[in-house]
């Protein structure tokens, strides 16, 4: 099993119903695929992990490269993993644009970066942090 951390850029401005429209079909999707993962959208960007069966989600995420409505898909962090980080959830999602990044626990300035920064790139470990920030905390759009 692994999981791969990627960001990207929308194309233009994903609206709420947009955005309930592709998390929809990525559960449906990931369902299938034995897939689990998270999905944060900010300012225009995605960050997003997935876990699974190697082969499952290098195939996903070659779909998603070639999906027209992103571009600039660049992987962050990909690993081996002996237990999911998101066993419940086919797709958890986060629109952090309607949250105060201060009132999140554990606030970093790092929140305040745009996902698809230089600072994600250069250390990993930051991204997943993020992600890991909204495991348990409501999913909504």
């Amino acid at each position: 099993m692994i999981h791969l951390v990627y960001a990207s850029s929308s194309v233009k401005p994903c609206s709420s119903d947009e955005l309930l429209q592709l998390l929809d079909k990525a559960r449906q999707n990931n369902e299938k695929l034995g897939i689990t993962g998270m999905l944060l959208y900010k300012d225009g960007d995605f960050m997003q992990v997935l876990e699974g069966d190697e082969a499952q989600v290098h195939s996903l995420s070659a779909q998603i490269a070639k999906d027209p409505r992103h571009k600039d898909m660049v992987t962050i962090l990909e690993g081996h993993c002996t237990e999911r980080e998101f066993p419940d959830w086919s797709m958890g999602f986060r629109n952090l644009n309607d949250i105060d990044s201060r009132s999140v626990p554990g606030y970093n300035t790092f929140l305040d970066s745009p996902l698809r920064s230089l600072a994600f790139a250069k250390s990993p470990t930051l991204c997943r942090e993020l992600l890991l920030l909204f495991k348990t905390r409501p999913v909504c759009v």
